[in-house]
């Protein structure tokens, strides 16, 4: 039985480590041939390396999705690694947290660039690589469909208190995808959206201690009081946070050939927490 993904080239940001290294991991699994993306490049690396043991294809490419040359350069690694492309999951992300009073113009500007001005600035610059592409199919007589799954977040569809800058990029990033899909729908590519809610992250991990990761040079407070991911776990129709493999699952179903007639929509993965 062939893959569903057999032979598709797909970029994976923000996929070293986390849901993204899941989406990578899951897409290759399918047959999909995959440049995944990190800020550092050892854990993209070591992702590369997981899928080419388990007999697939992929390359590495580090960098910041936020430099101005990101999207020009990854888009050129696909083609120039697999020659084409036909996947993009735009994932990689962070959150910076304070109330509005306490937010500084740095915190907002970090989070909405890294949200939502990079998926734009590769999706830009994806562009005229998917319009020849779907030029010379449409010569050809052939239907060929491709995939954007831009990630959003339940902090986008309701807000979250402390969230302003994450949560209005969120937001930005769906009204993206609704905007995309129409200007898209010509030359066969479907955008939608996938809203995470509570996923099992390094950044979400329980602690009761005060940890830090370092991005961009920053050190960003990650982890989550026990307390209140039990607390929260009561919001969820199925009573727990969802896993990084359950999160990618969602993205997959926006890449497979049976969501060619879907686009411009946005699922929630949030375990029936955001989504009634």
């Amino acid at each position: 039985m062939s893959k569903k993904l057999q032979g598709k080239v797909a970029i994976v940001t923000g996929s070293g480590r986390g849901i993204g290294r899941c989406v990578a991991l899951k897409l290759a699994s399918e047959g999909a041939r995959v440049v995944v993306n990190d800020l550092d490049a050892a854990p993209a690396n070591d992702v590369v390396a997981e899928i080419r043991g388990a007999g697939g294809e992929a390359v590495a490419f580090a960098g910041n999705v936020i430099a101005p040359d990101f999207g020009t350069l990854i888009v050129r690694t696909a083609v120039d690694a697999f020659g084409g492309l036909d996947i993009i999951i735009n994932n990689a992300g962070y959150t910076w947290d304070n109330v509005i009073q306490k937010m500084s113009d740095e915190q907002w500007d970090a989070i909405v660039d890294c949200h939502l001005k990079a998926p734009f600035n590769l999706l830009r610059a994806a562009q005229p690589v998917l319009r020849e592409l779907s030029k010379t199919e449409a010569e050809a007589g052939k239907e060929v469909f491709r995939k954007v799954v831009n990630i959003s977040s339940i902090s986008g569809t309701q807000g979250n208190a402390g969230q302003v800058n994450y949560s209005a990029a969120k937001a930005g990033v769906m009204g993206m995808t609704k905007s995309l899909a129409k200007e898209w729908g010509r030359m066969k590519v479907n955008v939608n959206c996938v809203a995470f809610g509570f996923i099992e992250t390094r950044l979400t991990q329980p602690t009761t201690e005060e940890k830090t990761v370092s991005i961009e040079g920053r050190d960003i407070k990650v982890g989550v009081n026990p307390d209140r991911i039990a607390a929260a776990s009561k919001e969820i129709a199925l009573g727990r946070p969802g896993t990084a493999e359950e999160a990618a699952g969602s993205v997959y179903m926006f890449c497979i050939p049976e969501s060619n007639y879907v686009t411009g929509q946005t699922l929630i993965c949030g375990g029936g927490r955001g989504g009634f």
